[in-house]
């Protein structure tokens, strides 16, 4: 699906729902640089994928990070990238993590095709789990609680690494959601490339609770607009898969930490957030 048909049918979606679309005021990305701007969000961290690219993830119980699907393809070969190349990194910031963890297994969900194009099938679907090779029992990183999905009136915000602020997470704590259809979401919040895998939270209560993760970005009516997948069904079945052991296994044993450092923004994997399709 190239650019244009993306936008189109993003628009599509939205004057569908909304024919009178009205965003709300979005608060500005603040950089999360600073041991206490930070504190809240080190659950957050870096997925760096063999030195390449990097996505975002977060961590969901001492052992499981949630992100994108897309994030876990080779986007040259379209093929699966193995659980060994992949490191989480904690509440990255600065060149420091609060903890690094190797991944012992992933899963993606079953319907998830990587080809290129950004559909609505796809978008529902770009979501994985990943089982790290040592839980992380650490005060200082506790894992996010998730909800099925966003309230009908309910505000939310994302926190993200993105290719412009590799080496801190930025928190845009309010922005809409503008759409729903189907179990995906059309949200107003300000992503770029290397957000892929973000966690967009609700904050009803007071507490940050995960509702989705970017999928992809695109732009409505010179707004640029985050996509994401209600959790429920799906993150339940990826639960059940990781439960069962399934998914794909790393191949070779751990070998400690590798710490690579990811390269330029020209990346042959997923976890280059590129346009919708790019």
């Amino acid at each position: 699906m190239t650019e244009g048909n993306v936008r189109a049918w993003v628009i599509g979606l939205v004057v569908a729902l909304l024919p009178a679309m009205a965003l709300a005021k979005d608060a500005r990305p603040q950089r999360l640089d600073s041991l206490e701007t930070g504190r809240a969000w080190q659950a957050v961290g870096r997925l760096d994928i063999d030195g390449k690219g990097f996505c975002t993830g977060t961590l969901i119980d001492t052992d499981l990070v949630l992100t994108a699907a897309h994030c876990l393809f080779d986007r040259k070969t379209k093929k699966r990238i193995r659980p060994e190349m992949i490191e989480f990194r904690a509440g990255w910031r600065n060149g420091r993590a609060s903890a690094y963890r190797g991944v012992r297994r992933a899963v993606v969900h079953p319907d998830y095709v990587f080809d290129g194009s950004v559909t609505s099938t796809r978008v529902r679907n770009d979501l994985a789990l990943l089982q790290l090779e040592q839980p992380i029992r650490n005060t200082t990183v506790m894992p996010f609680r998730t909800a099925d999905h966003p309230g009908s009136e309910d505000e939310v915000g994302v926190v993200s690494y993105a290719r412009d602020r590799a080496e801190a997470p930025t928190l845009q704590e309010v922005c809409g959601i503008i759409a729903r259809q189907d179990g995906i979401l059309v949200m107003s919040c300000d992503v770029d490339f290397g957000s892929s895998g973000s966690p967009i939270f609700s904050f009803t209560g007071g507490v940050p609770r995960i509702v989705s993760v970017v999928s992809a970005k695109a732009e409505v009516r010179g707004t640029r607009v985050a996509l994401g997948t209600e959790l429920g069904e799906p993150l339940e079945l990826l639960r059940a898969i990781i439960d069962a052991g399934r998914g794909l296994a790393r191949s070779t044993p751990p070998r400690g930490v590798r710490h690579v450092m990811v390269g330029d923004a020209r990346s042959e994997t997923g976890a280059k957030f590129d346009r919708p399709g790019g």
